[in-house]
């Protein structure tokens, strides 16, 4: 039986949104570790707009340009669910934060920077919206899953339904170069306690929990407690091992 998660405690007046695997959300316990290893890639980003006019398109929920507001002079968040919409225009406010219902292709707004996180893998035909990008900012930071920590060995994806594509680093760099002048790829990667966890694991912390019944109680703690600082972005040279590829593509 599917489970149904609705974001907990929001503001008065903020509609909660439902989790739907489509997008990340904060406020759901069970959805933490995703929704910080989004987070720690915008606050990476947001270091880097301090004062820059920034587009954070798919921007979903609008969790992450409330983020790059606090650094950048102007966002705008575009996404084309309504659901979303409402929620991100009633829940973040901030003076120099505003969001535009539509769909990414048609955002034609000259900005400094352009943000475009875990959105490419949804589509099919991904490279006309990347010229499109840099047409419209010198700089677009654009990230997607590495399939190869996402998928099963051996699939051509993962068994997310909202995922047209997924892709090896060698594949979305080839993706990427043809549409910029020059392309940088990161790498997202476990630290801290998601790092001795991932250790842990492969010593054998999965049959021990198991065969102890602890799997419950442990991960209904251990999930919510994940932050973002239990992530790392970093260019080590071995993204075959990356969780996520964020690409800094200059047009």
């Amino acid at each position: 039986m599917a489970h149904h998660y609705l974001q907990q405690n929001q503001p008065s007046g903020v509609p909660p949104l439902e989790l739907t695997g489509e997008r990340t959300l904060p406020d759901v316990p069970e959805e933490n570790y995703w929704f910080r290893r989004h987070l720690a890639v915008y606050e990476w980003i947001a270091g880097r707009c301090t004062g820059l006019r920034v587009a954070d398109l798919a921007c979903g929920e609008g969790y992450g340009s409330a983020v790059l507001a606090r650094r950048a002079t102007e966002v705008v968040g575009v996404d084309a669910n309504p659901q979303a919409f409402e929620h991100a225009r009633i829940r973040y406010s901030d003076p120099n934060l505003r969001f535009q219902r539509g769909l990414v292709e048609q955002f034609s707004e000259r900005r400094d920077a352009i943000v475009f996180l875990q959105t490419i893998e949804h589509l099919e035909n991904p490279q006309a919206l990347l010229r499109r990008f840099a047409e419209l900012a010198p700089v677009a930071y654009v990230s997607t899953p590495n399939r190869l920590t996402l998928a099963p060995p051996g699939a051509e994806k993962s068994d997310n339904p909202w995922h047209l594509r997924e892709y090896t680093a060698t594949e979305y760099r080839a993706l990427l170069e043809p549409c910029f002048s020059r392309v940088e790829i990161l790498g997202l990667f476990h630290a801290r306690k998601l790092r001795v966890h991932e250790l842990a694991i492969r010593f054998g912390w999965d049959r021990v929990h198991k065969a102890l019944r602890l799997t419950k109680p442990f991960y209904e703690r251990f999930t919510p407690a994940i932050s973002a600082s239990d992530f790392a972005l970093r260019d080590d040279g071995d993204l075959v091992r990356a969780l996520d590829f964020i690409a800094i593509c200059h047009a």
